[in-house]
């Protein structure tokens, strides 16, 4: 809805603008000289957990990751917040108190921020990144042959379902928690030193793994193929689905994208519903070239990142797509 209406608006001409709201991606970058620019990206949501210090810290883990989805290093944050105006101050604590333990961590100061009385509570950061202009990592220059890299496991969003549902098992509930408070940061500092031919990248998040691998097979002009047996899942993941506890985002990502997608006989129903289920602080999808596949895993394994390899990219054809 919201891409239709930004359509329609017109274009700022700014050389400055590396990447804009025009090209889909994670966040935008404006240059600043020949050796700097910033990275800009927003967003906040509703609790998905009920302890509010770990929401604070999903919030923040969320907010940091397009940062590091573009190949930048995070600056500075302003907090984004909805709070109610007879809410527990002891709650808002400890939202904030987490959200800024995971800013500290990843040396990211917060500056200061904003916030509106409402029924609802939203918390989430706008972050300011550095990059150097010609290192911007987008999600639409995967190349051919190029292995695809996803950096955590599926199932945050029927995880959630459950949870919000009552009935989210407590190895699930730490399993979730566990993937959406861990940053993305070790796996953006690998890729950063460049031993590695990264060509695109983007972080799994609202749209799922095959909305995000949509938008970087389109702005690539190339195909995507999928192993799902290699997809990783969270603990309780597969179970979820089969309880029915289906998010509406995962319903609208499947609605809007499986036109694109064309599935081999025999995948099940579970793990087709899982590569649409919209992720919180999700992990990194990178395009790499095929003989720096192996060593990048290696790298990103070495530093804890639970990399594994999930598919290729193929030439363009359709379905855009392919599901193994």
């Amino acid at each position: 809805m919201l891409d239709t209406v930004l359509g329609k608006l017109a274009r700022q001409h700014d050389p400055n603008v590396l990447v804009g709201f025009d090209k889909s991606d994670d966040a935008g970058v404006y240059k600043i000289s020949a050796e700097q620019a910033l990275v800009q990206t927003v967003d906040f949501f509703t609790p998905v957990v009920d302890d509010p210090y770990t929401f604070g810290q999903i919030a923040a883990t969320n907010s940091l990751s397009d940062v590091y989805a573009m190949g930048g290093r995070p600056l500075s944050a302003l907090a984004v917040l909805c709070f109610p105006e007879k809410g527990d101050l002891e709650v808002l604590e400890q939202i904030l108190a987490g959200g800024l333990s995971k800013m500290m961590e990843a040396h990211c100061t917060v500056i200061g921020g904003h916030s509106v009385r409402d029924p609802e509570i939203k918390f989430g950061y706008a972050v300011t990144g550095m990059i150097h202009p010609q290192h911007v990592l987008t999600n639409s220059n995967a190349q051919l042959l190029d292995a695809l890299i996803l950096t955590k496991p599926l199932g945050t969003g029927v995880i959630s379902t459950a949870i919000k549902k009552g009935l989210a098992e407590t190895a699930w509930i730490e399993a979730a928690t566990r993937a959406m408070t861990t940053l993305n940061s070790m796996a953006a500092e690998v890729v950063s030193t460049r031993r590695f031919k990264v060509h695109a990248a983007t972080d799994i998040t609202g749209f799922g793994l095959i909305g995000h691998a949509r938008e970087m097979a389109l702005g690539s002009g190339v195909g995507i193929r999928i192993n799902s047996g290699n997809v990783p899942l969270l603990e309780g993941a597969y179970e979820c689905v089969r309880a029915g506890f289906i998010p509406g985002g995962l319903k609208a990502n499947r609605e809007f994208a499986e036109c694109m997608v064309g599935y081999a006989d025999g995948i099940p129903e579970e793990i087709k519903t899982l590569l649409y289920d919209p992720q919180t602080a999700g992990g990194l999808l990178l395009s790499v070239a095929r003989d720096d596949a192996n060593p990048l895993l290696m790298a990103l394994k070495a530093g804890g990142v639970g990399a594994v390899e999930i598919g290729e990219v193929i030439p363009a054809d359709k379905p855009v797509i392919q599901v193994m």
